[in-house]
């Protein structure tokens, strides 16, 4: 007598899921088969697998970006308006705020003192002369940024970017081709997120059916950045493997003790500031590290907070339990203007280690600066090449010369891996913390199984106004 189908069907799904491999793990495999690779690549001299790894890495970061917009703007119209059912919704802006600031200003402090032990500015073997050979001519850091970046040009906060190349021997021969792209702000999309929310929470009734598609679309979105999350072993490998085959370690030689301190720095507060702060709220560190790991992961080889920003929504609601309405507004806010690597770390070691190689020498006074800048120029800087217009923001307010910030930039992708994660983690850590403080996580999630990693078939789906 056969079974019934139903009893069949049960245990083959046990079956797959006891041979299946967590997703952290999968991650792992990724990143190890991606670093062989790089290595054989460098070593052997490969370019056509540097550019495949390349190639690879750069349309699984196309893939993310492209989910990034349509994510933020739902997520944040949807949650927005129901914040109205929420009684303590202003107070938890201002929780999320204040603990952006707490932890950014202890970061800087971790910065300034690892800065001040190591001197990374001396013995360095660079002359005043080179430093200044590399100029430097991008973007720099303003203050009125802030306000620029607030106001959206459009709807959708699009920005569009061309670029011409000239090919050809000879100026008649030449062929001008002229290339647009499209680009979005994520600050503005925030804001327009924000305020397409209240409108529909102000509009009540009638608001309904537009409400009712963008929770219908956000749940499309949603399945498909799964789909997009699920290729991050692939990514992820790819990417780091061709830093490692285009970078290659030599390039940090002459900088060593600079990068080293910028990798201790971050190790620093992602290992022992951030557990402190989770462990005075009575939350394991272990816990939020493992769950929180997928997008740390992602954003190391990645090297983008904004690209990463789908992958750390997720495992904050997904793995580490906070509210799916609260998550969809901290999150997006704290990809644009939390980044503990790229605007505390970072600008406080660099501006120490250029005026020691120019011979400045920076009071009590510049050093309290450099900590108001890290703390606050972070939102002047949003939407923008984070750690580069903000390091110009810090020397410039400081009246450090920028052409050191042209010497930085020949590493600055060996840096970026470990500031992006940083930022990664410090911005699923403030919602775990606001959370636990306002009493809406989740703790079984939290401490559940499913802390240790992405490993689900498709996306939970979570009503607005519930708990994930």
């Amino acid at each position: 007598m056969s079974r019934p189908s139903s009893s069949v069907s049960t245990e083959v799904t046990a079956a797959e899921r006891r041979r299946s491999v967590p997703f952290w793990a999968q991650t792992l495999i990724g990143l190890a088969v991606g670093i062989v690779l790089g290595v054989i690549a460098l070593v052997g001299d490969i370019s056509w697998l540097e550019t495949t790894l390349n190639q690879i890495g750069s349309i699984f970061v196309t893939l993310l970006r492209a989910v990034v917009a349509p994510l933020i703007l739902l997520a944040l119209i949807v949650s927005i308006s129901r914040l109205g059912q929420v009684a303590n919704a202003a107070r938890l802006a201002v929780q999320t705020i204040l603990w952006f600031a707490i932890t950014a200003l202890i970061s800087v402090g971790i910065g300034l003192g690892i800065g001040l032990l190591t001197n990374p500015g001396q013995g360095t073997g660079l002359a005043q002369s080179t430093v200044a050979d590399a100029a430097y001519s991008g973007r720099t850091g303003s203050w009125t940024d802030f306000l620029t970046g607030l106001v959206p040009g459009n709807f959708l906060g699009l920005q569009a970017s061309t670029s011409t190349t000239l090919t050809g021997d000879s100026f008649d021969a030449a062929s001008v081709s002229a290339n647009t792209s499209l680009n979005f702000n994520v600050l503005q999309l925030v804001v327009i997120g924000i305020v397409v929310g209240a409108a529909a929470l102000k509009t009540g009734d009638r608001a309904k059916p537009f409400l009712g598609f963008a929770e219908s679309a956000l749940a499309v979105v949603q399945t498909v950045l799964w789909w997009i999350i699920r290729l991050a072993p692939i990514g992820s490998g790819a990417l780091i493997g061709y830093a490692v085959a285009h970078y290659g370690w030599d390039l940090i030689a002459p900088l060593a003790v600079f990068t080293v301190d910028v990798y201790v720095g971050c190790l620093l507060v992602m290992f022992v500031l951030y557990p402190i702060v989770l462990r005075v709220h009575g939350l394991s560190a272990r816990k939020f590290l493992a769950g929180a790991w997928p997008a740390i992961a992602l954003a190391f080889v990645s090297r983008s907070s904004v690209g990463t920003m789908p992958v750390t929504q997720e495992v904050t609601t997904r793995n580490l339990g906070v509210p799916q309405e609260y998550a969809s507004f901290a999150v997006p806010l704290a990809a644009t203007t939390k980044m503990d690597g790229c605007a505390a770390i970072y600008p406080a070691l660099a501006a120490i280690f250029v005026a020691q190689i120019f011979g400045i020498d920076l009071s009590i006074g510049d050093y309290l600066l450099i900590a108001f800048v890290s703390v606050v120029g972070s939102a002047a800087t949003a939407g923008l090449t984070g750690a580069v217009v903000m390091l110009t923001l810090t020397l410039s307010t400081l009246g450090l010369p920028l052409a050191g910030v042209g010497l930085l930039l020949a590493i600055d992708p060996i840096l970026d891996m470990m500031r992006t994660a940083t930022n990664v983690a410090g911005q699923a850590l403030v919602p775990v913390i606001v959370a636990k403080r306002e009493g809406i996580l989740d703790i079984a999630r939290y401490n559940g199984p499913n802390g240790d990693g992405l490993n689900h078939a498709e996306p939970t789906r979570v009503p607005v106004g519930a708990s994930a």
